[in-house]
């Protein structure tokens, strides 16, 4: 695989420490413990645990199905963002957008921070 699992292991950590600098360490915690997103928590701990395990590829889709669950709220006010963006910003204010349907909308639209 062009991607070793010690480059997702340490991208994963990275990821955790950088949003915890961004947002704080109780807005984090509260962020991954929160009811509705527990289901996205466990699938992105489980992912990070099959990286670990030498399942690289499988823990790579586990991982991406839970911060799909975990950030989807976000996809339409990235996509707004995207679309000010000369010459490819519709193109992906579009497909953000209706991946953000796709994961159901809004259904958790607060914000941790």
């Amino acid at each position: 695989m062009a991607v070793g699992h010690a480059k997702l292991a340490m991208g994963n950590v990275l990821f955790i420490i950088g949003l915890t600098i961004i947002i704080g360490l109780q807005k984090t915690v509260l962020f991954f413990t929160r009811r509705p997103k527990l289901k996205g928590t466990a699938a992105f701990i489980s992912g990070v645990v099959l990286i670990l395990l030498r399942w690289p590829l499988t823990g790579f889709v586990v991982e991406l199905y839970g911060i799909f669950i975990l950030f989807g709220d976000f996809f339409a006010t990235i996509g707004s963002f995207a679309y000010n963006i000369p010459v490819v910003g519709p193109y992906i204010a579009t497909a953000l957008n209706s991946a953000s349907r796709a994961s159901g909308g809004r259904r958790n639209a607060e914000i941790p921070v």
